[in-house]
């Protein structure tokens, strides 16, 4: 049996003969395969870098406020972040003036507001959640706190699970020592900043 066995196999091993229609229907399907995993991604990677850019241009616009902002001015915001990012993704936003105090050795929140349905505001109370993210600051130095949310399916189902894109941007206020939320100088924030000043004798 061995013996008549060799031979075919030899042959077959040698044998360069093929069909261009049967090799394509092996090769194709593994083909679009490795095509769609560079395109999920690649999309991925596109979205997450669109995502931190929308982030850092709200940061920034935000910073160069000298006058008191309001809700409509947080709409645009939002509205913009949505512009910035691809269509049919909802995006939420949250806003934030947070302080450091010296003093107390911890952070308050001047105000907060938030738009989209992944974020409440923050608090002083709920503020310390974050203290290891926040950046160290001078006695009432003011950041801008800038956070959005971005939940992205998948391009293709190739294993690659849905992201909850998530940003954490912060930058001082440029040409103003605070970004005043109107209505309230310290919107969402109970502590104290006044400073006891002596009389000059």
């Amino acid at each position: 049996m061995k013996r008549f066995v060799k031979p075919i196999l030899k042959a077959f091993r040698r044998d360069t003969d093929g069909s261009v229609s049967i090799e394509t229907a092996f090769y194709l399907p593994a083909l679009l395969l490795v095509f769609a995993a560079i395109y999920t991604y690649f999309d991925a990677f596109k979205q997450e870098s669109a995502n931190l850019k929308a982030a850092y241009t709200i940061s920034d616009l935000i910073s160069r406020e000298t006058n008191a902002v309001n809700n409509d001015y947080i709409d645009s915001m939002h509205a913009l972040t949505e512009v910035l990012i691809r269509a049919g993704t909802t995006i939420s936003l949250r806003i934030s003036v947070i302080r450091w105090d010296q003093d107390d050795d911890r952070y308050y929140v001047d105000w907060s507001v938030n738009r989209g349905t992944q974020f409440l505001s923050w608090t002083d109370a709920t503020i310390s959640n974050v203290e290891s993210r926040l950046p160290t600051m001078p006695d009432q130095e003011r950041v801008i706190l800038v956070e959005t949310k971005n939940a992205v399916d998948a391009a293709f189902k190739i294993g690659l699970p849905d992201m909850n894109i998530y940003n954490f941007v912060f930058t001082r206020p440029r040409f103003a020592p605070q970004i005043v939320f109107e209505g309230s100088l310290t919107a969402g924030g109970t502590h104290n900043d006044e400073v006891d000043v002596e009389p000059i004798d």
